[in-house]
């Protein structure tokens, strides 16, 4: 059975829509790893208090001292771990 020109048409729009979709797959796996060190904060990137990625100089630093604090009790670990809830509104 022959194809007509619109049936080409459609499949031709349907195969390039689906090629297009699977090849933003693995450009957003690529961008993602390292896209949002370079975009501000205002627009959506990392906020300042994001730990380093792993694999960088300061990622087996940070890991030491998370664990050094992790092993401390909690009286010692002083107040940078916990959150200040008095300027949070009340939820009801």
């Amino acid at each position: 059975m022959p194809f007509s020109p619109r049936q080409f048409a459609i499949l031709l729009a349907a195969a390039l829509l689906v090629c297009g979709a699977g090849g933003c797959a693995s450009i957003n796996e690529k961008l993602s790893s390292g896209m949002g060190d370079y975009i501000p904060q205002w627009a959506g990137g990392l906020p300042p208090d994001a730990p380093p990625r792993p694999g960088t100089a300061k990622y087996e630093e940070y890991m030491k001292e998370r664990e050094r604090k992790r092993l401390l009790p909690a009286a010692e670990r002083g107040e940078d771990g916990k959150s200040d809830t008095s300027s949070l509104p009340a939820v009801h």
